[in-house]
């Protein structure tokens, strides 16, 4: 873990937005598509911990960004170049424009000053979505990334912000994967190497404790 100091300089609110991964009705909430997924980020604490974050964020001014996977009704633009697309594609739940199914999920919390990015294609928040042009003028120089999954969304938002000169800083008690025992192994083999890893409780009081006036 890192330091308490080291990590406050990283989380300053003028220079830091805070993601959240796919923290929709479709995919955490209770009529997931992906219901053993939707299960683990309730029953590990990982979505609680995200609203937790999401209001904190509110608080101090840290802007808040929802990205949202969605396809349109007739698929047009949908990904088709792995397997997982072709799954989806078969869900009794699809992640379709407009419905309830890519409203962001209780009980993390949108604000009019929260920006909602949505994607029609890939696997990452960031390629190809315009989040990036978003951070740069909003003038982040730190990523904090939480949601789902450790499997496939987060850590590909963690690495596409690294390779874009982003500090990611990763909550780990604020993601989720399938099965339960995966989202550790992932953190500490791979985002560990790659992202600054804190625990919910530390950022938030890195982002609650008032700054000395400069």
């Amino acid at each position: 873990m890192p330091s308490y100091e080291a990590l406050r300089a990283l989380l300053d609110p003028a220079t830091t937005v805070l993601l959240t991964v796919e923290c929709q009705r479709g995919v955490v909430g209770p009529d997931s598509a992906l219901p053993e997924l939707a299960k683990e980020a309730r029953s590990s604490g990982a979505l609680a911990n995200v609203a937790r974050l999401v209001a904190a964020a509110h608080e101090s001014g840290v802007q808040v960004v929802h990205a949202v996977a969605e396809r349109r009704p007739d698929g047009r633009g949908a990904s088709r170049n792995a397997r997982l697309f072709h799954a989806a594609e078969r869900l009794p739940v699809q992640q379709v424009s407009g419905t309830t199914a890519v409203r962001v999920a209780p009980p993390v919390e949108v604000a009019e000053e929260d920006l909602v990015v949505r994607r029609l294609h890939g696997l990452s928040p960031l390629a190809g979505t315009g989040l990036d042009a978003l951070l740069r003028n909003l003038g982040c120089r730190t990523l904090v990334v939480t949601g789902v999954s450790a499997n496939v969304a987060v850590p590909n938002a963690v690495f596409d912000a690294v390779n874009l000169g982003y500090t990611a800083v990763v909550p780990g008690d604020a993601i989720a994967g399938v099965p339960s025992e995966y989202t550790p192994a992932m953190i500490r083999n791979t985002l560990a190497l790659v992202a600054t890893v804190a625990t919910t409780d530390e950022v938030l009081e890195c982002l609650r404790r008032p700054r000395p006036r400069a």
